[in-house]
């Protein structure tokens, strides 16, 4: 059975945009369910979003916080090829996986994908990503949001997989350190042991 935080997470946009404050639209949806965060926190969302939500919930709707930003069309992110140098800083932050392209290599926004969080437009060095109106219909599809949910799941779980591989990796290297450190220093008291030992008696 659905959650209060599940019934939530599914009338968000899924853009995963973080302008609510929150980690995503799932952490977002959890605050909500726990009376941690208020209805109107969700730009993309809109005033149609906080009815839904309002509805479910049985409250009457607010007005968006400004303070989150201000309700506008969706967009979809595209790359100036001709501009891209190859840096990844786009893909690194993109919530979903929808820019692909390598180091050094051109990039480009797969438009099915994007959610039009625009956080890529800030990590570009050199200004290559335009912003272009998304169409209602994707805006609105239920199927698009809900791949946008899976995606950014997969994402966030393969980032906490690297996270836990890079984190073992060190302390295995802090191990090995300390283990090293610990036999010099059991050598370098037997070799003290041992200079007192041959030190002429008075």
């Amino acid at each position: 059975m659905p959650t209060l935080a599940d019934r939530i997470d599914a009338l968000l946009p899924q853009t995963q945009c973080e302008q609510c404050g929150y980690h995503g639209c799932r952490p977002y949806a959890e605050a909500i369910a726990n009376g941690e965060a208020e209805i109107n926190q969700c730009p993309p969302g809109g005033s149609e979003g906080i009815v839904k939500l309002a509805a479910l919930l049985g409250r009457a709707p607010i007005p968006l916080n400004p303070e989150n930003g201000e309700e506008r069309p969706r967009t979809l992110a595209r790359i100036i090829e001709a501009d891209c140098i190859g840096c990844t800083k786009c893909i690194q932050v993109c919530p979903v996986d929808a820019i692909v392209g390598a180091n050094k290599l051109m990039h480009t926004v797969v438009a099915d994908d994007c959610t039009g969080c625009e956080r890529c437009v800030p990590a570009c060095p050199v200004d290559c990503i335009v912003l272009e109106p998304m169409s209602l219909e994707q805006a609105n599809d239920p199927e698009h949001a809900d791949a946008a949910r899976r995606h950014f799941q997969r994402r966030e779980t393969r980032l906490a997989a690297q996270q836990a591989k890079r984190d073992a990796e060190l302390a295995a290297r802090k191990a090995q350190v300390h283990a090293k450190n610990a036999r010099q220093s059991v050598l370098d008291a037997l070799a003290r042991a041992k200079a007192k030992k041959q030190e002429p008696k008075a």
